[in-house]
C-alpha cells in the first residue's frame, strides 16, 4: 500500500506541478497582452523632425524640405527682415539660396522644445548659418532659431521659421 500511496501522491503532485505551470504561463501571457508598446514622446518627435530639417538644408535637397513644411499659405518664414509667405513661395527662396552656400550648424546643447498643447511646438536653439550667394565668400553668422512646428494627421511640420540674429560674443 505504501509504494501506491507514493505513486498516487507523485501524480496529484506532478498534476498540481502542471496545473501551476499553465497558470504561471497564462498569467504572462495576459499581462503580456495588456502591455502597449512605447510610443516616443511629442518632444522627441519634434526634435527627430528638426534633425530631419537641419540635414534636408544641410544637403539642399528640396524635396525632403517640402516634406517637413506645411503646405500652406499661412507657413511663415522671415528671411532678412522680409517675411516669405507660404511653402511654394519659401520653397522658391531656399533653391535660390541653394546655388550659393547654405549651411546650417545647431547648437544642440542649447536646443530647447517647449509643447504648446497636443498639437503643436516651439523650438529654440542658437544656430550658426554660413551663408554666400554662389560666386561669393561665405560668411558665417550667428541666430538665435525659432521655430513652430504642428502635428497634422500624419507628421509634425514646420510652420514658421523665424531667426533673430544673436548678438555678438
Amino acid at each position: 500500500m505504501t509504494i501506491q500511496a507514493n505513486n498516487r501522491d507523485n501524480r496529484v503532485g506532478r498534476c498540481r506541478t502542471h496545473i501551476a505551470r499553465r497558470l504561471v504561463i497564462c498569467g504572462t501571457l495576459v499581462l503580456l497582452s495588456t502591455i502597449k508598446p512605447a510610443a516616443a514622446a511629442p518632444e522627441d518627435e519634434v526634435r527627430a523632425t528638426f534633425d530631419r530639417f537641419v540635414t534636408a538644408q544641410n544637403a539642399h535637397d528640396i524635396k525632403a524640405v517640402e516634406s517637413l513644411l506645411l503646405g500652406s499659405p499661412n507657413f511663415l518664414w522671415i528671411t532678412r527682415g522680409t517675411p516669405v509667405w507660404g511653402a511654394d513661395a519659401a520653397l522658391r527662396r531656399f533653391a535660390t539660396l541653394y546655388e550659393g552656400t547654405w549651411r546650417l550648424e545647431p547648437e544642440s546643447a542649447g536646443l530647447k522644445i517647449a509643447m504648446i498643447g497636443d498639437g503643436a511646438a516651439q523650438v529654440y536653439v542658437p544656430i550658426l548659418f554660413t551663408i554666400g550667394a554662389a560666386g561669393q565668400q561665405p560668411q558665417p553668422t550667428r541666430f538665435l532659431m525659432n521655430m513652430v512646428l504642428v502635428r497634422t494627421s500624419n507628421a509634425w511640420r514646420v510652420s514658421s521659421i523665424l531667426p533673430i540674429p544673436a548678438p555678438a560674443q
